[in-house]
C-alpha cells in the first residue's frame, strides 16, 4: 500500500526487527510484507507451527518523540473486545534501539478485504444496509466508552486550523471518544471488522464519522450514504469535526498524493465556513 522509508538504513533496520520479533513471538513469516505510512510500519502475515495464521506489524516511534500514544493504543484498545468488531490483540513485544523504539504486535488474521488499499476510496464497494448499521452501532459503543486517551487537543486545532483553513479555529464543545483514524483502508468489506486502534482517544463529538466522509469525498455514492448514516455531520458539532479533520487531513498529506482528495477537501471546507456565517448548507 505504501512505500518503504526513504532512508535505506530504516528500511534494513525495519526488515531486522520484523524478523527478531518473530523469532521473539515464536512465529515465521507466510508470506512478503506490507509497508504502512511513510515506512513506519512492516507489517505481513506469520504463521506458528500447529497454530491459524496470525499477523504480525512493527512499528517504529523514533525516540526523540517521546510519545507512547501511537505506540500502545492497540494494547489500550482491548476494553472493546468482544463489544466492537476488531481483530484481538494475541502478543506484544518491545525493542529499544539507538534510532528508536519498535513495537511489533501479533494480531488476529484478518481474511476479509479492506475497503481500500490506502486511506482515500476509489471505488464505490457493495455494502448491504447491515453493513451500515453495524457501523453506526460499533461507533456508537466507542464513543460511549471512557477513556483518558486523546486524539488531539484544543489546542492543536486554535493552531491548525487557522494556518490550514485560513478561518478562526472553532472551539470543540463536545467530546467523546473516537476509533481516530476510520478510513476506507481500516474497514473491511464485511462485517465490518475495524482495524488499527493505535490512535483511538476522545475526539471532537462526530469525528469518526468526519474522517470516513472525508477520505471517501471521491466517491460521491458512498459520501452521500455516510451523510445519511450519521446525522451528527448534519449538526453543528459535526461541522466542527469535519473542518478539524480537512486541516488533519491537510497537515499530513504527502506533498504531490491525492490531488482530486485534496481539491474536494478544500472544496468542503469551503462550504462548511459558509454554513457557520449562516449560508444554507
Amino acid at each position: 500500500m505504501f512505500s518503504p522509508p526513504a532512508d535505506p538504513h530504516r528500511t534494513r533496520l525495519m526488515r531486522q526487527v520484523f524478523d527478531r520479533s518473530a523469532v521473539a513471538l515464536r512465529v515465521r513469516p507466510d508470506g512478503g510484507h506490507v509497508w504502512g505510512w511513510y515506512g513506519r510500519t512492516l507489517s505481513g502475515r506469520v504463521r506458528a507451527p500447529g497454530r491459524r495464521p496470525a499477523w504480525l506489524r512493527v512499528t517504529s516511534t523514533p525516540e526523540h518523540h517521546g510519545v507512547r500514544r501511537l505506540h500502545d493504543g492497540n494494547t489500550a484498545a482491548r476494553i472493546f473486545d468482544g463489544r466492537v468488531p476488531k481483530p484481538a490483540l494475541l502478543q506484544v513485544w518491545e525493542h529499544t534501539h539507538e534510532r528508536g523504539t519498535f513495537r511489533a504486535e501479533l494480531s488476529q488474521y484478518v481474511t476479509e478485504p479492506p475497503l481500500s488499499g490506502g486511506p482515500v476510496l476509489r471505488h464505490e464497494p457493495p455494502l448491504p444496509a447491515s453493513w451500515w448499521g453495524a457501523l453506526r452501532m460499533a461507533l456508537e459503543t466507542v464513543a460511549g466508552t471512557p477513556t483518558d486517551r486523546e486524539v488531539l487537543r484544543q489546542e492543536w486545532v486554535d493552531r491548525a486550523v487557522p494556518e490550514l483553513l485560513g478561518v478562526p479555529a472553532p472551539r470543540v464543545t463536545e467530546w467523546s471518544t473516537a476509533h481516530g483514524d476510520l478510513h476506507p483502508g481500516n474497514l473491511t468489506s464485511r462485517g465490518p471488522l475495524l482495524l488499527d486502534w493505535e490512535g483511538f482517544g476522545r475526539a471532537p463529538r462526530g469525528y469518526d464519522a468526519a474522517t470516513l466522509l472525508a477520505s471517501s469525498l471521491t466517491v460521491p455514492g458512498f459520501a452521500r450514504r455516510v451523510r445519511a448514516t450519521f446525522p451528527v455531520l448534519r449538526t453543528e458539532a459535526g461541522r466542527v469535526a469535519q473542518l478539524i479533520v480537512i486541516a488533519e487531513l491537510l497537515e499530513t498529506a504527502p506533498p504531490g498524493d491525492y490531488p482530486d482528495a485534496i481539491t474536494a477537501l478544500r472544496t468542503l471546507a469551503a462550504h462548511l465556513t459558509r454554513a457557520s456565517r449562516g449560508h444554507p448548507r
